[in-house]
């Protein structure tokens, strides 16, 4: 039977708001009456804004109650206000006019009773998944170990059940790099606590070339690693240009030998029940649109409230995406300390910008704008909304591992592969990541949950979607009720109870190291 078209529906983020999304499935035409009886002048598709007032040249245009931009010339009321009609505002400058530490609230009620089954790690670490990585020094080595992984996996991995994957630590760097400049250092990093995630159990195996930059020794140096009991050898290198080596073969299967042992110690392990507080969830939005900041980015940061509560640890990122709300971030960190390294990040990556000739407008894709996102301030206020309310209290530069819990912002580029990478080796063990335009994103290291603005692409893409967010903007779920919908859901996934889509599909996105030291 026929369904009926569904009432002009639009959402006003805050009263003070003088403009609002549409939210109908494919738009609404013109001479469409909202129930203000405010008639549209122009066809306004979904996500994008319409005027709800006369907007005289100049004049700021409000959304989340803040000046997305200024109107470059009249908008009559009812009009379509897009990105071509607006001006960006100038980034808030990083000084001493911000507000620090001063946004007091009641502390959150703790959290109590729940609990996932994870793996325990000699280090303290728990993992979600039971995973043997291989790790590698230089790209020089990817084809031969992918080769030999691939032989592991129909070979050697049926034999032992309790080992979930075999994954290789793919990446572009290791040689041809200028390894000793200042900023090197974020590439070796990244590298060093990738090998170290606790979902790899502490297995440490590597595969070096032999002649590269980046040698094992400096990658892993002594110390870098812990050791399992005192019988420990240390590294695990296998080293490709060793003599040893007779032929193509002879490299795989010295691979094969040295993944055995892992694998062996590996299967032995055993989940076993733990708090929530040993989660450690790494956020972050691609392919966002207008809704993004609307449903899915309020209900993660509904979540994220509750793993703070539960003693958890959640990593919000991607700078350019929170640099327009710098001064809601300084104003919730817990101390001076922590809203001082806030910005020493944003301004080192105002100048890494700066050095490129572009600024934080290069952020916002096609896609962005096809949603309905203007420019990247609307997009900052509809991202950092994940972050949910709970004082930051720890600050991350890129590549370092996390040591605190609670709220911390993990200094990366918006990119997803690149920010997803990061929180991999910040310590990450599961991944919530929320998408309104679709991205078929995954991570082959740790479980990904995705999140759908809309419920048009949760039903295109029903078997991609985890969550459909957008039962919020359609009335029949609220931001808690989906916050806590995510929250259940990433105990069941922690604990192996249930599989992601991007887990079932084998959807795996490539490592991208962020390397702002120069290629020589």
């Amino acid at each position: 039977m026929d369904i009926a078209p569904r009432p002009p529906h639009t959402i006003r983020m805050h009263p003070a708001d003088n403009v609002a999304i549409v939210a109908n499935d494919g738009g609404l035409p013109a001479g469409t009456v909202l129930a203000s009886g405010l008639g549209l002048k122009d066809k306004v598709p979904q996500g994008h804004k319409v005027a709800l007032v006369d907007l005289p040249e100049g004049t700021a245009v409000l959304r989340y109650n803040v000046p997305i931009g200024y109107a470059l010339k009249d908008i009559p009321a009812g009009s379509w206000v897009h990105e071509r009609l607006l001006r960006m505002p100038e980034a808030r400058e990083l000084d001493d006019r911000l507000p620090i530490a001063n946004a007091r609230r009641e502390p959150l009620p703790p959290l109590e009773g729940y609990t996932f089954e994870g793996y325990r790690n000699a280090d303290g670490s728990v993992g979600t998944r039971n995973i043997l990585a291989i790790t590698q020094t230089v790209q020089c080595v990817a084809g031969v170990t992918d080769f030999a992984v691939q032989r592991i996996k129909a070979e050697l991995l049926p034999r032992y059940p309790n080992v979930d994957d075999v994954v290789a630590l793919e990446h572009g760097y290791g040689c041809g790099v200028a390894i000793d400049a200042p900023d090197a250092v974020i590439p070796i990093r990244t590298l060093r606590n990738l090998a170290l995630n606790p979902n790899f159990g502490g297995e440490v195996m590597v595969v070096s070339l032999g002649c590269e930059k980046l040698q094992p020794e400096r990658l892993l140096p002594p110390g870098s690693i812990p050791l399992k009991d005192e019988r420990d050898a240390g590294l695990d290198v296998v080293c490709l240009q060793d003599e040893q080596h007779v032929g193509f073969m002879s490299m795989v299967e010295s691979i094969m030998k040295q993944a055995q042992q892992h694998l062996e110690r590996l299967n032995a392990r055993r989940r076993e029940t733990v708090p929530a507080s040993e989660l450690v969830v790494g956020v972050q939005c691609g392919g966002s649109d207008a809704f993004s900041g609307v449903t899915a980015n309020p209900a993660v940061g509904f979540c994220a409230d509750l793993l703070v509560r539960a003693g958890a640890s959640v990593m919000f990122s991607e700078t350019t995406e929170v640099r327009d709300g710098v001064d809601q971030l300084t104003s919730r960190a817990a101390t001076p300390e922590i809203a001082q390294a806030m910005i020493r990040e944003m301004g080192w990556y105002d100048a890494y910008l700066q050095r490129g000739a572009v600024d934080r407008s290069a952020n916002t894709t096609p896609g962005n704008k096809k949603g309905g996102l203007s420019n990247i301030v609307e997009k900052a206020m509809g991202s950092i909304v994940k972050s949910g309310s709970a004082p930051i209290t720890g600050v991350l530069s890129p590549g370092e591992k996390l040591r605190t819990r609670g709220l911390t912002y993990a200094a990366t580029p918006a990119s997803d592969f690149i920010c997803g990478t990061l929180q991999l080796a910040a310590g990450m063990n599961l991944h919530v990541f929320t998408t309104g335009r679709g991205t078929p994103y995954g991570l082959a290291e740790v479980p990904v949950i995705k999140v759908a603005t809309r419920t048009d692409l949760a039903r295109r893409w029903h078997d991609l979607m985890d969550i459909n967010a957008g039962k919020i903007a359609d009335g029949e779920a609220t931001i808690e009720d989906v916050g806590w919908e995510m929250f259940r859901l990433m105990l069941d996934v922690a604990s192996g109870r249930k599989r992601t889509w991007a887990e079932q599909w084998k959807l795996h996105n490539a490592l991208v190291l962020f390397n702002p030291a120069p290629v020589t």
